[in-house]
């Protein structure tokens, strides 16, 4: 997807968690017999133009699900890392980066192309809101921001949502909820490995 002020937008899904609630590696989770980070993946591929990365994770894993993988440059220190890691893959290749995290079961196409559609001039940060809280692991990232975001990583900010400085942010409302929704413990999944959202 493409437009005068989008350009050309990259795909990130970060895979890097410890997944500790879940007791196993949630990016390899089945719903509806494909694992959660393929599924993932599938979505930003359906919409994006500049080609679709995994941050973190079992490479050998996530290759042998045909994968393409980018080793985290700041493992074990939080999304803002994988973050960062993702803008520094596709800097000089696109202008925008979708980043999603690999738990969310009902991720779409829909969500994630409405989140282009809202891409302006300016450049921010376009991020959904569910329930009044921003949805962080689900938003569009300007390229340029990546300085800005590695001055705050590099002052020991961890969190997205923290490291922003006067980056504008566009939230985005009334998108599909379960669309935003991740899965963080067995409860979140029913007996058959479906979303038990």
């Amino acid at each position: 997807m493409t437009g005068p002020l989008l350009g050309t937008v990259g795909g990130a899904v970060l895979a890097g968690g410890s997944s500790r609630r879940m007791g196993r590696d949630k990016a390899f989770l089945e719903v509806a017999g494909v694992p959660l980070v393929a599924s993932v993946a599938g979505v930003l591929d359906e919409v994006v133009d500049a080609g679709v990365v995994v941050v973190g994770g079992d490479v050998d894993g996530l290759r042998n699900l045909g994968l393409k993988c980018v080793p985290d440059l700041y493992p074990g220190d939080g999304p803002l890392g994988g973050i960062l890691t993702a803008l520094h893959h596709f800097r000089g290749h696109c202008d925008h980066l979708v980043v999603l995290s690999c738990d969310l079961p009902r991720a779409s196409a829909a969500s994630v192309g409405a989140l282009l559609e809202a891409v302006a001039e300016v450049p921010a940060v376009i991020v959904p809101v569910l329930e009044g809280r921003r949805q962080w692991m689900h938003a569009c990232w300007p390229i340029s921001a990546m300085a800005l975001l590695e001055g705050a990583f590099a002052a020991g900010e961890r969190a997205p949502r923290m490291a922003l400085g006067d980056l504008p942010v566009v939230e985005l409302a009334g998108l599909d909820p379960l669309s935003l929704r991740d899965v963080d413990s067995p409860e979140d999944l029913d007996e058959s490995g479906r979303a038990g959202l």
